[in-house]
Protein backbone atom coordinates (compact mmCIF):
# COMPACT_ATOMS: atom_id res chain seq x y z
CA UNK A 1 0.00 0.00 0.00
CA UNK A 2 1.36 3.35 -0.96
CA UNK A 3 1.66 6.15 1.58
CA UNK A 4 -0.94 8.17 -0.25
CA UNK A 5 -3.42 5.28 -0.16
CA UNK A 6 -2.78 4.76 3.56
CA UNK A 7 -3.53 8.42 4.26
CA UNK A 8 -6.83 8.11 2.37
CA UNK A 9 -7.90 5.05 4.39
CA UNK A 10 -7.02 6.66 7.71
CA UNK A 11 -8.86 9.85 6.78
CA UNK A 12 -11.96 7.90 5.81
CA UNK A 13 -11.97 6.18 9.20
CA UNK A 14 -11.31 9.36 11.25
CA UNK A 15 -13.90 11.57 9.54
CA UNK A 16 -17.00 9.84 10.92
CA UNK A 17 -15.58 9.99 14.45
CA UNK A 18 -14.85 13.69 14.04
CA UNK A 19 -18.40 14.32 12.87
CA UNK A 20 -19.77 12.39 15.79
CA UNK A 21 -17.72 14.54 18.21
CA UNK A 22 -18.90 17.69 16.51
CA UNK A 23 -22.52 16.52 16.72
CA UNK A 24 -22.07 15.61 20.40
CA UNK A 25 -20.74 19.07 21.16
CA UNK A 26 -23.67 20.72 19.39
CA UNK A 27 -26.23 18.57 21.19
CA UNK A 28 -24.54 19.24 24.54
CA UNK A 29 -24.63 22.99 23.92
CA UNK A 30 -28.32 22.83 22.99
CA UNK A 31 -29.07 20.84 26.14
CA UNK A 32 -27.35 23.30 28.45
CA UNK A 33 -28.96 26.25 26.66
CA UNK A 34 -32.42 24.77 27.10
CA UNK A 35 -31.69 23.95 30.75
CA UNK A 36 -30.47 27.51 31.39
CA UNK A 37 -33.53 29.05 29.73
CA UNK A 38 -35.84 26.77 31.67
CA UNK A 39 -34.10 27.64 34.92
CA UNK A 40 -34.33 31.35 34.16
CA UNK A 41 -38.00 31.07 33.25
CA UNK A 42 -38.62 29.47 36.64
CA UNK A 43 -36.65 32.13 38.59
CA UNK A 44 -37.87 35.25 36.86
CA UNK A 45 -40.89 36.63 38.70
CA UNK A 46 -42.46 40.07 38.47
CA UNK A 47 -40.96 42.45 41.04
CA UNK A 48 -43.23 43.48 43.93
CA UNK A 49 -44.18 47.08 44.58
CA UNK A 50 -46.28 49.13 47.02
CA UNK A 51 -48.28 52.27 46.36
CA UNK A 52 -50.05 54.43 48.96
CA UNK A 53 -53.68 55.43 48.39
CA UNK A 54 -54.04 57.29 51.72
CA UNK A 55 -51.19 58.94 53.63
CA UNK A 56 -51.77 60.45 57.10
CA UNK A 57 -50.57 63.96 57.99
CA UNK A 58 -47.00 64.68 59.07
CA UNK A 59 -47.08 65.22 62.83
CA UNK A 60 -45.32 64.25 66.03
CA UNK A 61 -46.84 61.01 67.27
CA UNK A 62 -48.68 60.19 70.44
CA UNK A 63 -51.12 57.48 71.44
CA UNK A 64 -54.04 59.85 71.37
CA UNK A 65 -53.55 60.62 67.65
CA UNK A 66 -54.43 58.02 65.01
CA UNK A 67 -55.38 58.05 61.34
CA UNK A 68 -55.80 55.57 58.49
CA UNK A 69 -53.00 54.60 56.13
CA UNK A 70 -53.84 52.52 53.03
CA UNK A 71 -52.37 51.25 49.80
CA UNK A 72 -52.08 48.55 47.17
CA UNK A 73 -49.52 45.80 46.49
CA UNK A 74 -48.42 44.43 43.14
CA UNK A 75 -47.03 40.92 42.74
CA UNK A 76 -46.95 39.75 46.37
CA UNK A 77 -46.09 36.12 47.04
CA UNK A 78 -48.72 33.88 48.64
CA UNK A 79 -48.99 34.47 52.37
CA UNK A 80 -47.15 37.78 52.41
CA UNK A 81 -48.46 40.66 54.54
CA UNK A 82 -47.83 44.36 55.22
CA UNK A 83 -46.05 45.96 58.19
CA UNK A 84 -46.27 49.71 58.84
CA UNK A 85 -43.78 51.90 60.71
CA UNK A 86 -44.25 55.59 61.57
CA UNK A 87 -41.31 57.87 62.41
CA UNK A 88 -41.72 60.15 65.41
CA UNK A 89 -38.31 60.16 66.99
CA UNK A 90 -37.57 56.46 66.31
CA UNK A 91 -39.57 54.37 63.86
CA UNK A 92 -42.52 52.74 65.71
CA UNK A 93 -44.32 49.65 64.41
CA UNK A 94 -48.05 50.29 63.86
CA UNK A 95 -50.67 50.22 65.13
CA UNK A 96 -49.33 48.23 68.12
CA UNK A 97 -46.35 45.90 68.65
CA UNK A 98 -48.68 42.96 69.37
CA UNK A 99 -50.68 43.49 66.15
CA UNK A 100 -48.08 44.37 63.50
CA UNK A 101 -49.10 42.15 60.53
CA UNK A 102 -51.69 43.61 58.13
CA UNK A 103 -53.36 41.22 55.66
CA UNK A 104 -53.45 41.89 51.93
CA UNK A 105 -57.00 41.65 50.61
CA UNK A 106 -58.04 39.64 47.54
CA UNK A 107 -58.07 42.84 45.46
CA UNK A 108 -54.41 43.55 46.53
CA UNK A 109 -55.36 46.46 48.84
CA UNK A 110 -54.49 46.92 52.51
CA UNK A 111 -55.25 49.47 55.23
CA UNK A 112 -54.76 49.98 58.96
CA UNK A 113 -54.90 52.56 61.70
CA UNK A 114 -51.58 54.21 62.53
CA UNK A 115 -50.32 56.69 65.07
CA UNK A 116 -48.99 59.80 63.42
CA UNK A 117 -45.40 60.42 62.38
CA UNK A 118 -43.32 62.59 60.12
CA UNK A 119 -42.71 59.67 57.72
CA UNK A 120 -44.36 56.31 57.08
CA UNK A 121 -42.86 53.03 55.84
CA UNK A 122 -44.78 50.08 54.37
CA UNK A 123 -42.99 46.71 54.30
CA UNK A 124 -44.01 43.67 52.25
CA UNK A 125 -43.01 40.75 54.45
CA UNK A 126 -43.20 36.97 54.67
CA UNK A 127 -45.73 35.44 57.07
CA UNK A 128 -43.02 34.42 59.56
CA UNK A 129 -41.54 37.93 59.85
CA UNK A 130 -41.32 39.35 63.39
CA UNK A 131 -40.91 43.16 63.27
CA UNK A 132 -39.03 45.04 65.95
CA UNK A 133 -41.19 47.39 68.07
CA UNK A 134 -38.88 50.32 67.26
CA UNK A 135 -36.00 51.11 64.92
CA UNK A 136 -33.46 53.95 65.02
CA UNK A 137 -33.14 54.00 61.21
CA UNK A 138 -35.62 53.49 58.39
CA UNK A 139 -36.39 49.83 57.59
CA UNK A 140 -34.81 48.29 54.48
CA UNK A 141 -35.54 45.26 52.30
CA UNK A 142 -33.72 41.96 52.69
CA UNK A 143 -34.40 38.47 54.03
CA UNK A 144 -38.07 38.17 54.95
CA UNK A 145 -38.70 41.77 53.81
CA UNK A 146 -39.34 41.75 50.04
CA UNK A 147 -40.01 45.44 49.48
CA UNK A 148 -40.06 48.72 51.43
CA UNK A 149 -41.75 51.97 50.46
CA UNK A 150 -41.19 55.15 52.54
CA UNK A 151 -43.23 58.34 52.18
CA UNK A 152 -43.40 61.64 54.02
CA UNK A 153 -46.58 62.54 55.85
CA UNK A 154 -48.88 65.02 54.13
CA UNK A 155 -49.06 68.72 54.86
CA UNK A 156 -46.81 70.94 56.95
CA UNK A 157 -45.30 68.93 59.85
CA UNK A 158 -46.78 69.75 63.24
CA UNK A 159 -44.98 69.17 66.52
CA UNK A 160 -46.42 68.12 69.83
CA UNK A 161 -48.62 70.64 71.57
CA UNK A 162 -46.51 72.73 73.93
CA UNK A 163 -46.74 75.54 76.42
CA UNK A 164 -44.08 78.28 76.62
CA UNK A 165 -41.85 78.66 79.66
CA UNK A 166 -39.03 81.11 80.36
CA UNK A 167 -36.09 79.68 82.30
CA UNK A 168 -32.52 80.87 82.85
CA UNK A 169 -32.88 83.57 80.21
CA UNK A 170 -34.03 81.19 77.47
CA UNK A 171 -37.41 80.38 75.94
CA UNK A 172 -38.54 76.75 76.25
CA UNK A 173 -41.50 74.69 75.03
CA UNK A 174 -43.14 72.37 77.60
CA UNK A 175 -44.60 69.13 76.22
CA UNK A 176 -48.32 68.51 76.81
CA UNK A 177 -49.06 65.17 75.07
CA UNK A 178 -48.15 61.53 75.73
CA UNK A 179 -45.00 59.73 74.63
CA UNK A 180 -43.76 56.11 74.59
CA UNK A 181 -40.35 57.12 75.93
CA UNK A 182 -38.84 54.55 78.27
CA UNK A 183 -41.22 51.76 77.30
CA UNK A 184 -44.23 53.32 79.05
CA UNK A 185 -47.03 55.46 77.70
CA UNK A 186 -45.90 58.46 79.73
CA UNK A 187 -48.29 61.35 80.00
CA UNK A 188 -46.72 64.80 80.04
CA UNK A 189 -48.41 67.43 82.16
CA UNK A 190 -47.34 71.04 81.53
CA UNK A 191 -48.07 71.78 85.19
CA UNK A 192 -45.11 69.51 86.08
CA UNK A 193 -42.61 72.09 84.75
CA UNK A 194 -42.49 75.46 86.48
CA UNK A 195 -40.13 78.06 87.94
CA UNK A 196 -40.20 79.30 91.52
CA UNK A 197 -39.69 82.77 93.01
CA UNK A 198 -35.89 82.29 92.84
CA UNK A 199 -36.08 81.37 89.12
CA UNK A 200 -35.16 77.72 89.74
CA UNK A 201 -36.80 75.18 87.42
CA UNK A 202 -38.84 72.35 88.94
CA UNK A 203 -39.53 69.18 86.90
CA UNK A 204 -41.88 66.69 88.51
CA UNK A 205 -43.29 63.19 88.09
CA UNK A 206 -46.70 63.06 89.76
CA UNK A 207 -49.46 60.49 89.93
CA UNK A 208 -52.85 61.76 88.79
CA UNK A 209 -55.97 59.74 88.06
CA UNK A 210 -53.98 56.54 88.49
CA UNK A 211 -51.31 57.47 85.89
CA UNK A 212 -47.81 58.86 86.15
CA UNK A 213 -47.47 62.27 84.55
CA UNK A 214 -43.99 63.46 83.59
CA UNK A 215 -42.22 66.61 82.42
CA UNK A 216 -40.36 67.45 79.23
CA UNK A 217 -39.23 70.77 77.81
CA UNK A 218 -37.21 71.71 74.75
CA UNK A 219 -35.22 74.82 73.95
CA UNK A 220 -36.97 76.80 71.23
CA UNK A 221 -33.80 77.20 69.14
CA UNK A 222 -30.76 75.26 67.99
CA UNK A 223 -27.29 76.43 69.08
CA UNK A 224 -24.95 73.84 67.53
CA UNK A 225 -21.31 73.62 68.57
CA UNK A 226 -20.43 75.17 71.92
CA UNK A 227 -20.60 74.52 75.67
CA UNK A 228 -23.81 73.50 77.45
CA UNK A 229 -23.98 73.74 81.26
CA UNK A 230 -26.69 72.51 83.58
CA UNK A 231 -26.61 73.00 87.36
CA UNK A 232 -28.87 70.50 89.16
CA UNK A 233 -29.57 70.00 92.86
CA UNK A 234 -28.94 66.53 94.24
CA UNK A 235 -30.34 63.68 92.14
CA UNK A 236 -28.60 60.84 94.01
CA UNK A 237 -31.81 59.81 95.81
CA UNK A 238 -34.02 59.40 92.75
CA UNK A 239 -35.98 56.16 92.62
CA UNK A 240 -34.52 53.55 90.24
CA UNK A 241 -37.38 53.87 87.72
CA UNK A 242 -37.07 57.66 87.41
CA UNK A 243 -34.90 59.16 84.65
CA UNK A 244 -33.63 62.72 84.32
CA UNK A 245 -31.70 63.74 81.22
CA UNK A 246 -30.26 66.67 79.34
CA UNK A 247 -30.12 65.70 75.66
CA UNK A 248 -29.42 67.15 72.27
CA UNK A 249 -32.06 65.98 69.79
CA UNK A 250 -32.80 66.67 66.12
CA UNK A 251 -36.34 65.68 65.20
CA UNK A 252 -35.33 65.24 61.54
CA UNK A 253 -33.79 61.91 62.49
CA UNK A 254 -30.40 62.33 60.81
CA UNK A 255 -27.26 60.92 62.46
CA UNK A 256 -29.19 59.09 65.22
CA UNK A 257 -31.17 62.28 65.87
CA UNK A 258 -27.86 63.96 66.74
CA UNK A 259 -28.54 62.73 70.26
CA UNK A 260 -25.99 63.15 73.06
CA UNK A 261 -27.04 62.74 76.68
CA UNK A 262 -26.27 63.29 80.31
CA UNK A 263 -28.64 60.79 81.96
CA UNK A 264 -29.30 60.27 85.67
CA UNK A 265 -30.98 56.94 86.48
CA UNK A 266 -30.50 53.42 87.81
CA UNK A 267 -32.65 52.22 84.89
CA UNK A 268 -35.23 50.44 86.98
CA UNK A 269 -32.81 48.35 89.03
CA UNK A 270 -31.77 49.39 92.54
CA UNK A 271 -28.75 47.06 92.38
CA UNK A 272 -27.11 49.22 89.72
CA UNK A 273 -24.21 51.01 91.35
CA UNK A 274 -23.85 53.65 88.65
CA UNK A 275 -26.54 56.29 88.54
CA UNK A 276 -25.21 58.69 85.89
CA UNK A 277 -23.91 58.31 82.33
CA UNK A 278 -22.65 60.25 79.35
CA UNK A 279 -23.91 58.88 76.02
CA UNK A 280 -23.31 59.32 72.30
CA UNK A 281 -26.09 57.59 70.40
CA UNK A 282 -26.51 54.86 69.42
CA UNK A 283 -25.77 53.62 72.94
CA UNK A 284 -25.23 49.99 71.86
CA UNK A 285 -21.99 50.74 70.01
CA UNK A 286 -19.04 49.84 72.26
CA UNK A 287 -17.44 52.94 73.74
CA UNK A 288 -20.51 55.16 73.34
CA UNK A 289 -21.47 55.09 77.04
CA UNK A 290 -19.48 56.22 80.08
CA UNK A 291 -21.10 55.43 83.44
CA UNK A 292 -20.25 56.56 86.98
CA UNK A 293 -21.68 57.11 90.45
CA UNK A 294 -22.75 60.73 90.68
CA UNK A 295 -22.17 62.14 94.16
CA UNK A 296 -24.88 63.72 96.26
CA UNK A 297 -25.32 67.46 96.40
CA UNK A 298 -25.56 70.07 93.67
CA UNK A 299 -23.73 69.15 90.44
CA UNK A 300 -22.97 70.98 87.23
CA UNK A 301 -22.92 68.84 84.09
CA UNK A 302 -21.04 70.30 81.13
CA UNK A 303 -20.98 69.25 77.47
CA UNK A 304 -18.41 70.84 75.18
CA UNK A 305 -19.45 70.01 71.60
CA UNK A 306 -16.94 70.58 68.81
CA UNK A 307 -16.36 69.12 65.37
CA UNK A 308 -15.46 65.47 65.97
CA UNK A 309 -15.29 65.85 69.77
CA UNK A 310 -17.81 65.72 72.63
CA UNK A 311 -16.25 66.37 76.03
CA UNK A 312 -18.40 65.75 79.11
CA UNK A 313 -17.53 66.91 82.62
CA UNK A 314 -19.31 66.92 85.98
CA UNK A 315 -18.37 69.38 88.73
CA UNK A 316 -19.49 69.70 92.33
CA UNK A 317 -21.50 72.79 93.14
CA UNK A 318 -22.44 75.70 90.94
CA UNK A 319 -20.79 76.41 87.57
CA UNK A 320 -17.09 75.64 87.79
CA UNK A 321 -14.65 78.32 88.87
CA UNK A 322 -11.20 78.62 87.28
CA UNK A 323 -8.95 75.85 88.57
CA UNK A 324 -11.78 73.68 89.84
CA UNK A 325 -11.32 70.02 88.92
CA UNK A 326 -14.11 67.90 87.49
CA UNK A 327 -15.19 64.93 89.62
CA UNK A 328 -15.88 63.00 86.40
CA UNK A 329 -14.86 63.60 82.80
CA UNK A 330 -14.96 61.70 79.51
CA UNK A 331 -14.20 62.65 75.92
CA UNK A 332 -15.79 60.96 72.91
CA UNK A 333 -14.10 61.27 69.51
CA UNK A 334 -16.04 58.72 67.44
CA UNK A 335 -19.51 59.10 65.96
CA UNK A 336 -19.86 62.74 67.01
CA UNK A 337 -22.78 64.33 65.14
CA UNK A 338 -22.68 67.64 63.31
CA UNK A 339 -25.13 70.26 64.65
CA UNK A 340 -28.02 70.16 62.16
CA UNK A 341 -31.14 71.36 63.98
CA UNK A 342 -30.44 69.68 67.32
CA UNK A 343 -32.05 71.37 70.31
CA UNK A 344 -31.62 70.78 74.05
CA UNK A 345 -34.29 68.71 75.81
CA UNK A 346 -34.72 68.49 79.59
CA UNK A 347 -36.76 65.39 80.46
CA UNK A 348 -37.94 63.78 83.68
CA UNK A 349 -39.83 60.55 83.03
CA UNK A 350 -40.61 56.98 84.16
CA UNK A 351 -39.32 53.72 82.67
CA UNK A 352 -40.94 50.30 82.90
CA UNK A 353 -39.48 48.22 85.73
CA UNK A 354 -40.61 44.90 87.18
CA UNK A 355 -37.90 45.00 89.86
CA UNK A 356 -38.37 48.51 91.15
CA UNK A 357 -41.47 50.26 89.76
CA UNK A 358 -41.88 53.88 90.70
CA UNK A 359 -43.52 54.26 94.12
CA UNK A 360 -43.96 57.98 94.78
CA UNK A 361 -43.93 61.44 93.26
CA UNK A 362 -40.46 62.75 92.36
CA UNK A 363 -38.86 66.09 91.62
CA UNK A 364 -35.69 67.48 90.10
CA UNK A 365 -34.68 71.11 90.71
CA UNK A 366 -32.44 72.85 88.18
CA UNK A 367 -30.80 76.09 89.20
CA UNK A 368 -29.30 77.16 85.88
CA UNK A 369 -28.85 76.36 82.21
CA UNK A 370 -26.20 78.17 80.19
CA UNK A 371 -24.86 78.03 76.64
CA UNK A 372 -21.45 79.45 75.69
CA UNK A 373 -20.44 79.53 71.99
Amino acid sequence: MTAKHAQTVIASRIAPASNRCRLFRVLTAIFFLNATLACRSQKIQPSPSITFTKIPPAAEGGREKVDTIAGRVKNPRPGQQIVIYARSGPWWVQPWPDHPLIPIRADSTWSTETHLGFEYAALLVDADYHPLPTMDVAPTSGGAVSFVKVVKGTGTPTLAATRPLRFSGYDWEVRTIASDRGGLNNLYDPDNAWTDANSALHLQIKRKDGRWRCAEMVLNRSFGYGTYKLTVRSTSQLEPAAVFSMSTWDEAGDRNYREMDVEVSRWGDSSNKSNTQYVIQPFYIPGNVFTFVGPSGTLTHVLRWESGVANFKTFRGTPEAPGTDAVFEHEFTSGIPSPGQARVHLIFYVIASDKNPLQSDSEVVIDKFEYVP
